[in-house]
């Protein structure tokens, strides 16, 4: 796949699959800017907090002033939050997932999708999950943030569609980045890769291969779905 000559913003593209979509769209010639509350290691920095509208609007129309266009977006930040049975979540730390999760997609949304509508083409890949089609036990917040990723992607999707923007989500199973060791410490990681019929976690340039290609011409006919990357989590 050649990104040459566009411009993509990644949020979240400091660690784990945003890192690794970076690294690969760099090297598809692409110019990345990525949007992340830590220090990037590859592309263009922008220091931005996805829950934050205000942030958001400065991110993106810095990315618009310093480059002119914006062809490629991927939404990948994203937090678990504790675990907990739903009755007893904090409040905070359902708004904060949510916040993150959900708010933060959103936000990135109303601020990418203007640009490339003006240009006539784009293509946006948001980070869901399986959780997006499935429950889990102790991640009420998760879930029903994950959830609601992919009904803003269907929902852009259908909106923007005529226009030349395509929307879609990856959806993976459980991957082996800094976030799902934090949540290892209170799960069992052999048994959690046990429960993936290919028998082992995804790894984050798995999930990277498969944002590449909703983002590339070789998906043009594909908007508004949910890729599944989960090893088969869900035959299960």
């Amino acid at each position: 796949m050649d990104f040459s000559n566009l411009v993509a913003v990644v949020t979240g593209g400091s660690h784990g699959i945003g890192r690794a979509t970076v690294e690969k769209l760099i090297a598809a010639g692409a110019t990345v800017v990525v949007l992340d509350l830590e220090p990037a290691e590859h592309g263009q920095f922008v220091p931005t907090d996805v829950a934050e509208p205000e942030s958001v609007r400065e991110a993106i129309a810095g990315v618009l002033e310093r480059h002119g266009r914006l062809d490629l977006a991927v939404n990948c930040a994203g937090i678990t939050g504790p675990p907990g049975r739903l009755w007893e979540l904090d409040l905070a730390d359902y708004e904060r997932v949510m916040g993150v999760n959900t708010r933060g997609v959103f936000l990135c949304l109303k601020h990418q999708l203007p640009p490339m509508l003006a240009q006539g083409r784009g293509s946006i890949v948001n980070v869901a999950s399986m959780a997006s089609m499935a429950a889990a036990h102790g991640l009420a917040a998760y879930c029903a943030s994950k959830h609601a990723v992919l009904g803003l992607t269907r929902t852009a999707a259908l909106e923007c569609a005529r226009q030349g923007v395509r929307v879609n989500a990856v959806c993976p199973a459980v991957v082996d980045t800094r976030m799902t060791q934090s949540f290892a410490e209170h799960r069992d990681m052999e048994k959690l890769s046990k429960l993936h019929p290919l028998g082992r976690l995804a790894r984050p340039e798995e999930v990277a291969d498969a944002i590449l290609w909703l983002l590339s011409d070789q998906s043009s006919f594909v908007t508004g779905t949910g890729l599944m990357v989960d090893g088969g989590f869900l035959l299960a």
